[in-house]
């Protein structure tokens, strides 16, 4: 296994109402954070926010292409990310104990915090399509360039890290400096990893190793 330390080359926040940021996503052109009470968005150019959704945004955030989904207590909400609208409505595998979220292929990606796993579940149903195990608390979950990345916050300590996604083998780390957690994750597709921060109310932009 390959180990390193994350390079963290930027800092968004901390915003001004939000005293801890959940899941994260990236839209193509905009980062959205789950901001506890409300789904917001910002500029990663200029920092800026943007926009404010009002929908609760406890935990995991994934983007379709076309939808944001949203996990707020025991539900995954399917929201129209140019109006607001929540389109459709599924429970969320761990009913309630669910963390960060993911879109791959035509299935959600949902961590499983304590119970230290990933389930792959239908967006339509909510049903449990498989699950991979971790060794470790489960925060937020990306996919980028058919590899499948998680982080973990477990005794204050945090990484992101590259995993088989058949055996659940770990494959590479990326420790976080020491006080710095991750609580949601997302990919840029390319360079970057966008990481929320937890109860820092910030989230972070970390080079994504190549």
């Amino acid at each position: 296994m390959k180990t390193s330390q994350a390079e963290i080359i930027r800092e968004y926040g901390p915003f001004e109402g939000t005293r801890n940021i959940g899941g994260v996503t990236f839209d193509g052109s905009r980062v959205w954070f789950a901001a506890g009470e409300n789904l917001r968005a910002l500029d990663p150019e200029s920092g800026a926010e943007l926009t404010t959704i009002d929908v609760a945004a406890h935990a995991g955030t994934a983007f379709d292409g076309r939808y944001i989904f949203q996990i707020a207590e025991d539900k995954i909400r399917k929201i129209d990310p140019e109006t607001g609208t929540v389109v459709a409505t599924i429970p969320a595998p761990g009913k309630g104990a669910d963390s960060g979220m993911a879109w791959c292929e035509g299935s959600l990606w949902v961590g499983q915090y304590r119970d230290n796993c990933i389930h792959e579940i239908d967006p339509e149903t909510g049903k449990i399509l498989r699950t991979i195990e971790s060794k470790r608390h489960v925060t937020g979950v990306t996919w980028v360039d058919g590899e499948l990345w998680h982080a973990t916050w477990q005794d204050d300590k945090s990484d992101i890290r590259r995993i088989d996604p058949r055996t659940g083998d770990v494959l590479e780390r990326l420790d976080m400096p020491e006080g710095t957690g991750v609580s949601g994750l997302e990919s840029d597709g390319a360079d970057v990893f966008y990481a929320g921060g937890g109860g820092s109310g910030k989230v972070r932009a970390i080079r994504r190793p190549r």
